[in-house]
């Protein structure tokens, strides 16, 4: 008879329910209806944080080197900063 395992769930499927949970809530607020700047830094917000956690659990820089972590953060902060200015831009 073989020893019984313990069942534990991996990190990567908490990761990916995580990540299933923030596109649901994004979905959700898209199909209401929702809008307006709040709504938008919402949803960018929700989009930034997904994808520092592809970046650091799927792509592996969670144990790449402090320079590769560095350059994904400045990437990311500055598209979503773009996105931001773009959008305040095209509301006046």
């Amino acid at each position: 008879m073989t020893p019984h395992k313990p069942h534990f769930v991996r990190p990567c499927t908490i990761i990916w329910l995580v990540l299933m949970t923030l596109t649901g809530v994004t979905y959700a607020i898209g199909d209401a209806g929702l809008g307006g700047p709040h709504i938008m830094l919402a949803v960018l917000a929700i989009a930034f944080v997904k994808s520092r956690m592809i970046a650091s659990y799927f792509m592996g820089l969670r144990k790449a080197g402090l320079l590769w972590r560095a350059v994904m953060a400045v990437y990311l902060v500055f598209v979503t900063a773009m996105i931001v200015f773009a959008y305040y831009l095209g509301l006046k």
